[in-house]
């Protein structure tokens, strides 16, 4: 019985597991600001080219 708490004891103490939790939250981080970021670029960009569209129309006709 003292072997199986001593195993888990040595479990909860090891913690070399800890950096790739670490690597992947900000891993995570990253990429949900690169999508916050490209969501907010795409409308801009959208409303650019339909600005442009406009005219350009406006310009031909």
């Amino acid at each position: 019985m003292n072997n199986i708490f001593s195993t888990l004891k040595n479990l909860l103490r090891d913690e070399s597991g800890q950096d790739l939790i670490e690597y992947a939250l900000v891993a995570a981080l990253i990429a949900l600001a690169a999508v916050a970021a490209m969501s907010t670029l795409g409308k801009d960009i959208s409303s650019l080219f339909t600005s442009v569209s406009s005219q350009l129309t406006a310009a031909i006709i």
